[in-house]
C-alpha cells in the first residue's frame, strides 16, 4: 500500500521530490519540539497549487493522512505526520508573486521566508509587521498556520492582523479563495478561521498580505536591572503610563549568561539579574520624548542604568541577542522545552516567582526570555531527554505552569499553537461546548478528518454531535 502511494506521488512532484527512504525521513520526525516525533509515510516537495491539490487526491485515494509543513521551526510538534500521514513542505512555493505599494499589500507562497519580505519591499519604504524570533528561517505560509506573533506583536499584533486573503487546497483536492485585497468580505470572516487553524482546515498556498510603512525614527533601549521582577514592574509602569512601545522584551540572568557565551553575544551585562529591550518608533519628535519618558519608568521601577543604542549597528546587536537566545540555549543542555502561556501583565511578577519556583521543585535548569508588553510568557526547560526521569519532571512542571497561568486569568497559547503538545490541555480553558463548537467547525472543512489529524483537540474523549463517523467519516477528536 505504502509502495503504491509512493510510487502516485513520484509521478505528481518527479522521483527528486518526493523522500521514501528512512534517512529521508528522519528530518522530518518532528518540528521544533523534539519532545514527540513520528516518522511519516512519505515526504513531497511540490512545486505549485496544482501539485498540491492532485497530491492531496492521492493521498485521499489510499486512504493516507496528510500535514502541510514550512521549515519546521514550530513548538507544538504541529508539523508531525500522525497516523504514517503525508508530509506536504511548501518551501519550492517560495515566490513574492506581487507587491502593490500604493495599496501596502503583497501577494505570496508561503514559502517565502518571513524576513526575506521585510528586505524585499524595504526599497519601496514598507515590511512585514510580523517578526517571530526565527524570522531568518520560518514562513509566512507556517506563521499562518500557527498565527505567529513576534516582540513586535504589543504594537502591531499577531499575522491575523495582517492577512488579507488566502488560497487553499481544500482537504478534497479543491482549490479555493478566501477574503479579499480589501480585508473585507461578506459572511463569515473565513480568513480568520483559517489563520491560526495550524493546518488543520486545508493547506495554504498563496497570501495576501498588508504592509506597514517603515517609521520615520526608531529607538532601541536597554534598561539593566537587578532581577526579572522589578523588570516586569517597569513594563506595567510603561503600560499605564499610555505609551505604546513596538516592543517590551525580557531576557533573564540565566539566558543573559548562555547568549553571551554564544555567537550571538552583544555585550550584555553578565551581572544583570535581567534587561528589559524597549523599542520605540513612530515620527521623530514624539520618540525623542518617548525615550526619556522610558527612562524615567525604567529607573523608577529599580533599573540599575538604561542605555540607548547608539547607532544601528549597536540596535542590531541587541535584537541578535534577544532573538539568538533560544540557540543559545543548546549551551546549556541538550534538549529545550520553549514553553508558551499568556497572563495578564500586572500578573507577570507573581506568576513568573511561581514558574520558577515550579522548576525548583522539579529540580529543573529555567531560564526566561519573553515578550513582556503583552505578557506571552517563554520559560524554557533546558533537560536530557535521554534521562528517563528528568523527562518526567520536565512533562509534569509544564503541566504545572500552565495551570499556574490559567489560574492567574491567562491561557495556554501566545504564539506557539496548540499541536500534539497542549492538546490535552485545552480543557484548562475551554467547556465541552466550546470543543465541540471547534470540532463542528473542522468538521465543516474536513468531514473526513485527514487534514492534520492528532492535533488541537484533546484525545481522552469524544464528541458525540460533532462527530461524523455515523456518517461513514473517520471520528473528530474531543
Amino acid at each position: 500500500m505504502r509502495g503504491a502511494l509512493v510510487d502516485a506521488l513520484r509521478a505528481i512532484v518527479g522521483d527528486a521530490h518526493c523522500l521514501a527512504r528512512p534517512e529521508e525521513l528522519l528530518p522530518y520526525e518532528c518540528d521544533g519540539l523534539t519532545l514527540h516525533g513520528e516518522l511519516p509515510s512519505a515526504v513531497v516537495l511540490p512545486r505549485d497549487a496544482d501539485e498540491i491539490s492532485r497530491v492531496v487526491r492521492a493521498c485521499r485515494a489510499h486512504g493516507v493522512p496528510f500535514v502541510p509543513r514550512g521549515a519546521g521551526t514550530g513548538l507544538s510538534g504541529g508539523a508531525i505526520a500522525m497516523e504514517g500521514g503525508v508530509v506536504i513542505e511548501c518551501s519550492r512555493l517560495d515566490r513574492i508573486v506581487s507587491v502593490d505599494a500604493e495599496n501596502r499589500i503583497a501577494v505570496v507562497q508561503p514559502g517565502v521566508v518571513n524576513a526575506a519580505l521585510s528586505k524585499a519591499v524595504a526599497p519601496l519604504g514598507l515590511f512585514y509587521a510580523p517578526d517571530p524570533s526565527s524570522q531568518a528561517a520560518c514562513t509566512i505560509g507556517g506563521n499562518v498556520g500557527e498565527n505567529s506573533g513576534g516582540p513586535h506583536t504589543l504594537k502591531y499584533g499577531t499575522t491575523t492582523n495582517h492577512v488579507l486573503a488566502l488560497q487553499m487546497v481544500m482537504p478534497d483536492g479543491a482549490l479555493v479563495r478566501l477574503g479579499s485585497a480589501t480585508g473585507w468580505c461578506a459572511g463569515p470572516d473565513l480568513v480568520g478561521a483559517v489563520v491560526g487553524s495550524e493546518g488543520t482546515l486545508g493547506i495554504v498556498t498563496e497570501i495576501t498580505v498588508r504592509l506597514s510603512p517603515i517609521p520615520e525614527a526608531v529607538e532601541t533601549l536597554l534598561a539593566v536591572f537587578p532581577d526579572v521582577v522589578s523588570a516586569c514592574r517597569s513594563v506595567g509602569s510603561i503600560i499605564r503610563s499610555g505609551l505604546v512601545p513596538a516592543a517590551l522584551e525580557i531576557v533573564d540572568r540565566r539566558t543573559i549568561e548562555a547568549v553571551e557565551a554564544s555567537v550571538y553575544a552583544a555585550g550584555l551585562p553578565r551581572d544583570a539579574g535581567a534587561v528589559l529591550l524597549v523599542e520605540l518608533d513612530g515620527p521623530r519628535a514624539a520618540v525623542e520624548r518617548q525615550v526619556e519618558r522610558i527612562r524615567e519608568h525604567a529607573l523608577g521601577a529599580g533599573a540599575w542604568r538604561v542605555d540607548v543604542a547608539r547607532d544601528a549597528a549597536e540596535r542590531d546587536r541587541f535584537w541578535r541577542a534577544r532573538k539568538g537566545a533560544f540557540g543559545a540555549m543548546g549551551r546549556l543542555a541538550p534538549d529545550l522545552y520553549v514553553h508558551d502561556a499568556v497572563v495578564p501583565r500586572a500578573k507577570l511578577p507573581a506568576v513568573l516567582e511561581e514558574v520558577c519556583a515550579i522548576a525548583d521543585r522539579h529540580g529543573l535548569r529555567l531560564s526566561n526570555v519573553f515578550h513582556a508588553g503583552d505578557g506571552n510568557l517563554h520559560p524554557n526547560i533546558s533537560f536530557d531527554r535521554r534521562d528517563p526521569e528528568e523527562l518526567a519532571h520536565v512533562v509534569a512542571a509544564g503541566r504545572e505552569i500552565l495551570e499556574a497561568c490559567v489560574a492567574a486569568g491567562g491561557v495556554i497559547s501566545g504564539e506557539h499553537g496548540i499541536g500534539v503538545e497542549k492538546r490535552e490541555y485545552m480543557t484548562l480553558v475551554h467547556t465541552q461546548g466550546d470543543l465541540e463548537a471547534m470540532c463542528r467547525l473542522r468538521a465543516a472543512f474536513d468531514p473526513d478528518h485527514v487534514c492534520n489529524p492528532g492535533k488541537v483537540f484533546p484525545t481522552t474523549r469524544f464528541c458525540i454531535e460533532a462527530n461524523p463517523k455515523a456518517r461513514g467519516y473517520d471520528r473528530v477528536p474531543l
